[in-house]
């Protein structure tokens, strides 16, 4: 009944969904770009609406009460971002044992401008040995969805070359605030 309902609701506001998701049982999902508040409930819409079975992580605070159990049951999973964590190594495990995963994150995150993507979805999906499947919500368009998947090789460079191809053309709610894809410059 949610898939129909996500599905009912993404029609009525205009929105089409565009999906080629890759037929195994584990891999990485990143979407971006992620520019609004929009971003979530669209994006969650979108995966009921294809009932995918989806886990995500997001700030420990919004898994408070009393919201806490909804964004659970929405497949998310509270980090707190100020303890030292090794978030690679805990996704990688649990990749390993489970036998269906679908790991959906904004290699962006935030909602405002960066210089840089966080690479952690990179790495993990190299860790766990899974790949990185390419998701978009494009308001220019009022399209939402996913069309490439690739394993992560050895260049991370070249690998960030693909993903700004692919998202070259792909507009967020405030496109001011898309950033850059690219890797953190090293201090020199």
């Amino acid at each position: 009944m949610f898939s129909r309902l996500s599905r009912w609701i993404l029609t009525a506001l205009g929105w089409e969904i565009h999906a080629d998701f890759p037929n195994i049982k584990k891999y990485v999902v990143i979407a971006a770009p992620h520019t609004s508040n929009w971003d979530f409930p669209l994006g969650i819409m979108a995966v009921k609406a294809l009932q995918l079975d989806v886990c995500w992580i997001g700030k420990h605070t919004i898994f408070r009460w009393p919201f806490g159990w909804f964004f659970r049951k929405l497949g998310g999973m509270p980090v707190d971002r100020r303890q030292s964590l090794n978030l690679i190594q805990q996704m990688t495990d649990l990749f390993d044992q489970s036998e269906h995963l679908i790991f959906a994150l904004a290699p962006e995150g935030t909602r405002s401008k960066t210089d840089h993507w966080k690479t952690g979805f990179y790495h993990i999906a190299r860790a766990a040995n899974v790949p990185i499947a390419l998701a978009y919500l494009d308001f220019a368009k009022k399209q939402v969805g996913v069309s490439k998947t690739f394993y992560p090789g050895d260049d991370i460079e070249e690998d960030f070359k693909l993903i700004r191809e692919y998202y070259r053309d792909k507009r967020g709610k405030n496109p001011e605030n898309a950033s850059l894809i690219q890797v953190k410059k090293k201090a020199e």
